[in-house]
């Protein structure tokens, strides 16, 4: 286990005056948006339910945009699990993503997807993975054998290919620990081309810069795992760094925020709006509370009203063609070929 946060946690409050007092120059995102020709942001639908069980984890990722680690407490209840569970029967929603912290680490864990499968047998049921805890660890060993089980796809967080790089940003021993674990899904039958199994991979950037193209590294990382250490997987996916939680304060702490706003919007791309994640997808916090994305369930930038506010009020006919709340953590999502959870947008 990583040692504790050196960096001081700024509230969710601090991180919004930050990104809307340091504009360095940059429109605010609902009117770049406005000036680009789109029209404001509304959802679309709700074909996935994203639901945040818990900040705990074993890392301290410098890129961490829910600045997770080993002291936050904040877990789902059994109660909360239920309610999401319920919103399933009878809505359009096809894809619940499990993510964190480190989701392995809460106790209902796989509780929670027996119950999911039980009233949604055909629904697909993503988790969220920073791999390290699957393998060399008594508690978590049987996890995954029991995702196997419950065909559960798994979207592994691995920034690059190479172990120095990794473990820069994660820790050190996580590339090891990370290799070993996909060395053993691939023994499961996780990431082979024609299987059931789904093994999806994430990539980071280092550090305030833009992601690559996503085919072209998609392609490296399959030469580079496959050459090196004869791990296959099904699609990897680019994910730009947003400017919050930990990531934030390591842009402050090293002087790079304003660079890093400023690249952002210099590569607003508005034929990414068409696809962002918030309009199909709706984020649940641990306590229940809705959000348009993860994003901003980490800076606390509820619904717009009158929206519901919690799962336990869901109503999918009010919430499919809500207005989509926005800041100017936006320009992440937006900027080159877009970002999303999903890999990305172009």
């Amino acid at each position: 286990m990583q040692k504790r946060e050196s960096q001081q946690r700024l509230s969710a409050e601090a991180q919004v005056k930050v990104l809307e007092g340091r504009n360095c120059g940059i429109l605010p995102f609902s009117k770049k948006v406005n000036e680009s020709g789109a029209p404001p942001l509304f959802a679309t639908g709700i074909t996935i339910l994203q639901i945040n069980i818990g900040y705990t984890c074993n890392l301290l990722c410098r890129h961490c945009h829910v600045y997770a680690g080993p002291e936050r407490k904040e877990m789902m209840s059994r109660e909360t699990m239920l309610e999401c569970i319920q919103t399933l029967k009878g809505s359009c929603i096809t894809t619940v993503d499990i993510t964190g912290g480190a989701p392995e680490m809460h106790p209902e864990l796989c509780w929670f997807i027996e119950r999911i499968r039980a009233e949604a047998p055909d629904i697909k049921v993503l988790v969220r993975s920073n791999l390290t805890l699957l393998t060399g660890n008594e508690k978590y060993r049987d996890l995954p054998e029991f995702f196997k089980v419950h065909r559960v796809t798994l979207i592994a967080s691995l920034p690059c290919y190479v172990k120095a790089d990794v473990d820069n940003v994660r820790g050190a021993g996580v590339f090891d620990r990370s290799i070993t674990t996909l060395q053993l899904l691939n023994s499961l039958g996780y990431g082979k081309e024609k299987g059931t199994l789904e093994l999806n991979l994430v990539f980071n950037p280092e550090g305030p810069s833009l992601p690559g193209g996503q085919q072209q590294l998609e392609q490296e990382y399959r030469k580079r795992l496959l050459g090196e250490y004869g791990i296959l997987f099904n699609h990897l996916y680019t994910i730009t760094n947003m400017p919050i939680s930990r990531f934030l304060n390591d842009l402050l702490e090293n002087g790079h925020y304003s660079d890093y706003m400023t690249l952002l919007a210099d590569n607003f791309n508005p034929l990414a709006l068409q696809n962002l994640m918030c309009k199909t997808t709706l984020s649940v916090g641990w306590d229940g509370t809705l959000y348009d994305c993860d994003f901003n369930q980490m800076l606390q930038l509820p619904l717009a009203k009158p929206a519901v506010q919690h799962i336990s009020a869901f109503n999918e006919d009010a919430l499919r063609n809500r207005r989509i709340t926005v800041g100017q953590h936006c320009y992440g999502c937006t900027a080159g070929a877009g970002s999303s959870c999903q890999g990305s947008l172009l």
